[in-house]
């Protein structure tokens, strides 16, 4: 089956495109187009696609206010957040969101379709400008509120700080389970109890944090060096 993606930008040269990027892809298929927030929920409730490309700074209802509606409906896609802005506040609340993905719109076709492939996988991407600007805000936190999440890390598991690590580096729950020899189901497990244990709400909050932590090494659009323990 292939990709369904669903393109929303206010733009319609942008959208054109990063339709015509996508169209020549095999196994990607654009089931649709929207110009803000409001048409991009009422498309994705009729077109079903495992992956909406998302622009933030849109009238009416902005991508930042669409993701949490998007992720709420019953068949929920993967966004991946395509933005200009690389020091946008908006770019912090679409994360909190629970976006899987921000890279900025100055990206090759090629890193765009691998967006879409690791996105729709169930992994994270991010630009290496808007991680570098993420992990920069996360580090002016009070000393003593970093060292509680290190702390934090530190009591997690061997196998939790492993899943922490790997979605860092952008894996897949498949992914993981093949590389740590684990079922699927234990994958899960890990990374839910994880999740819950550093407080955090999604897999991208996960990565950042990880990065930040030093657990990897970042490279580009969903690839990260993992460094184990």
């Amino acid at each position: 089956m292939p990709i369904r993606v669903l393109i929303v930008d206010d733009q319609s040269l942008i959208r054109s495109g990063l339709r015509s990027v996508l169209a020549g892809s095999e196994g990607i298929l654009v089931v649709g187009e929207a110009a803000d927030g409001a048409e991009a929920i009422s498309s994705a409730r009729g077109h079903q696609p495992d992956v909406v490309i998302m622009d933030l700074h849109m009238p009416h209802i902005s991508g930042v206010e669409a993701t949490p509606q998007l992720l709420r409906l019953e068949k929920p896609p993967r966004v991946l957040v395509l933005t200009t802005f690389n020091t946008d506040d908006l770019v912090i609340q679409a994360l909190n969101a629970g976006a899987s993905g921000f890279l900025l719109k100055d990206l090759s076709g090629a890193e765009l379709t691998a967006a879409v492939r690791t996105v729709a996988a169930g992994g994270t991407v991010m630009s290496p400008e808007i991680m570098t600007k993420l992990v920069s805000r996360a580090q002016s936190r009070t000393p003593a509120g970093f060292d509680g999440m290190l702390e934090k890390i530190a009591a997690l598991t061997d196998s939790e700080r492993e899943v922490l690590a790997l979605i860092g580096a952008g894996h897949t729950n498949q992914q993981i389970a093949e590389t740590l020899h684990l079922s699927l189901a234990s994958v899960k497990t890990y990374a839910s109890r994880m999740l819950g244990r550093l407080g955090l709400n999604n897999r991208t909050q996960a990565a950042v944090l990880a990065y930040e932590a030093g657990m990897v090494t970042f490279r580009g659009p969903g690839v990260g060096d993992h460094h184990p323990g």
